[in-house]
């Protein structure tokens, strides 16, 4: 008859790593000591147990660890004795903990396999660019399954500031995936704390390459740590979320690429987007709020227990790395669950009123006179969100998952959503720029007859329609711009003056207009 021997394992995170940080500890959970006889380690929240294959007459045994579901990620020591009089332990190596998504009781837990499989494992995919009605894809490595990305990963987690400020309790907190998640959100940028890409969106990559350079996030992490940490020059919206996205799969945090087209970025918080135009037609002052041709951003699965008991706000969450705004003084967004954008609970955390506004803010035309004053002329409250994709499981299709994030446009349903989540930010009724309820005398639109090819001319129709009694007699100004993709002007193209007259009630009067498209045009 053959004993299993008395066994003692000691398992501690690896923080002892740097010798100016605290030592691993039990209280909080970075360092754990148990063994067999299991009655002996009733305290313990990690097991051991006797593998079956152990050969214990040749002296071979082999140990089955279960760690807890709350365990911190990260990398841990494994240390062993055999007997009570043994003053030191023998080394057993390294043992790498990650989320588990195939775990019931952790936080990241996906049900469905395919999804995890999609989520979690799939080292390729698609990011989706270009503009609503003109949507491409491209292909993207994320590769968090290469040798050395893992190791960078945890890298990034260990010179994040709330690391370097409080090593103990970044350790302890990196049970959490909404912790973590927001940590390498920040982390993703260089902005303000010496994460891994920097974004440029001026045209002028000098010392780096141009965003489109890269197909892939393997390149741009080792070249981060290659460099001592110093910022990869350059990315835009793509690069930082599909970047993001292998840091969080390889930390098994189920996630995915989206896109939003049309994407909203409102830097006052009241839920507008605030245009406004001189009587000439152009834009006499540079307005903060702007409108992208489509932003990129994460998705990341997880439970959210801090805001609600029972589930309410569980599964997708924006998680978004591009540096737009500061959240709670850093340059980081989310995690903003997607139920609370939906249902417009704009009051909870994290940066759910910025996210809900790059879906369905309210975009608002002001005309502003020589002696300053301005005037509401029209509020678009339709064109921003639109077509927000994602690659399908399993195929290389695109899904379309605008209904996540808001209730169909022109619904009562939308309305009563977007004027609840107005409310719940504090804009006072006049600011918060609701619906223009006079009807204009005179409407206009803006029509492709062809469809825009870089580097040819493109033609557009401008057809007016009056709704008047009376004939009137107008004078057009026709001001086109260069836009970047980001909505931000960047150059005169067009400016002319035409002369038409309508009469009262009158259909379609058409004008046209060619314009050559070797870059972006926003035409006003």
């Amino acid at each position: 008859m053959y004993c299993t021997p008395d066994i003692k394992v000691t398992l501690s995170e690896n923080i002892e790593s740097n010798t100016q940080w605290p030592q691993p500890s039990e209280a909080l959970g970075t360092r754990s000591v148990f063994g067999l006889p299991e009655g002996r380690w009733k305290r313990s929240s990690w097991k051991v147990k006797v593998h079956q294959g152990s050969v214990l007459p040749v002296g071979s045994i082999t140990l089955d660890i279960t760690s807890p579901a709350d365990a911190p990620v990260g990398e841990y020591s494994l240390s062993v004795k055999t007997s009570a009089t043994a003053s030191v332990g023998s080394s057993l190596g390294k043992l790498l903990l990650l989320f588990n998504p195939w775990c019931q009781e952790d936080w990241v837990h996906l049900p469905e396999e395919e999804e995890r499989q999609e989520y979690v494992m799939r080292e390729q995919g698609l990011v989706y660019k270009g503009s609503d009605n003109y949507i491409s894809s491209m292909a993207w490595n994320f590769g968090q399954f290469e040798d050395d990305i893992v190791d960078i990963c945890l890298k990034l987690l260990d010179v994040n500031p709330k690391c370097l400020s409080d090593p103990a309790k970044d350790f302890s907190a990196r049970c959490n995936p909404i912790y973590v998640s927001r940590v390498v959100s920040a982390m993703i940028n260089a902005n303000d704390d010496g994460g891994v890409l920097m974004g440029r969106w001026d045209g002028q990559y000098d010392g780096g390459v141009s965003p489109t350079h890269w197909n892939g996030s393997v390149e741009v992490l080792r070249r981060w740590l290659k460099y001592g940490g110093n910022p990869v020059k350059y990315g835009q919206c793509w690069v930082f979320a599909a970047v993001m996205c292998t840091v969080l799969r390889c930390l098994g945090i189920p996630c995915r690429v989206v896109t939003n087209f049309q994407s909203a970025h409102d830097t006052d918080k009241n839920l507008t987007i605030d245009d406004f135009f001189s009587d000439y037609g152009v834009r006499p002052k540079q307005s903060p709020d702007s409108v992208w041709n489509y932003h990129v951003w994460v998705e990341a699965w997880m439970r959210r227990p801090d805001l609600s008991v029972d589930s309410l706000y569980d599964g997708w969450q924006a998680v978004d790395p591009t540096p737009q705004e500061k959240s709670t003084g850093v340059y980081c967004c989310g995690p903003a669950p997607v139920k609370a954008i939906l249902q417009g609970h704009v009051d909870l955390k994290y940066d759910v009123p910025f996210v809900f506004a790059e879906v369905n803010a309210d975009r608002v035309t002001w005309m502003v006179f020589a002696d300053g004053s301005k005037k509401n002329i029209f509020t678009d409250t339709v064109s921003v969100g639109q077509n927000i994709s994602t690659k399908a499981v399993g195929s290389d299709k695109r899904v379309d998952i605008t209904a996540n994030y808001k209730h169909a446009e022109g619904t009562e349903k939308e309305r009563a959503v977007y004027n609840q989540a107005v409310k719940k930010v504090n804009i006072p009724e006049e600011n918060s720029n609701g619906i223009h309820d006079d009807k204009p005398g005179v409407s206009m639109k803006i029509v492709e007859l062809t469809k825009p090819v870089s580097g040819k001319d493109i033609d557009l129709e401008l057809v007016l329609n009056s709704n008047d009694n009376e004939t009137r007699t107008l004078v057009i100004n026709v001001n086109v711009q260069a836009m970047r993709y980001n909505g931000i002007p960047s150059s005169q193209i067009q400016t002319e003056l035409k002369e038409q007259k309508l009469l009262p009630n009158q259909g379609r009067v058409k004008m046209f207009q060619s314009l050559s498209m070797s870059r972006p045009t926003m035409f006003n």
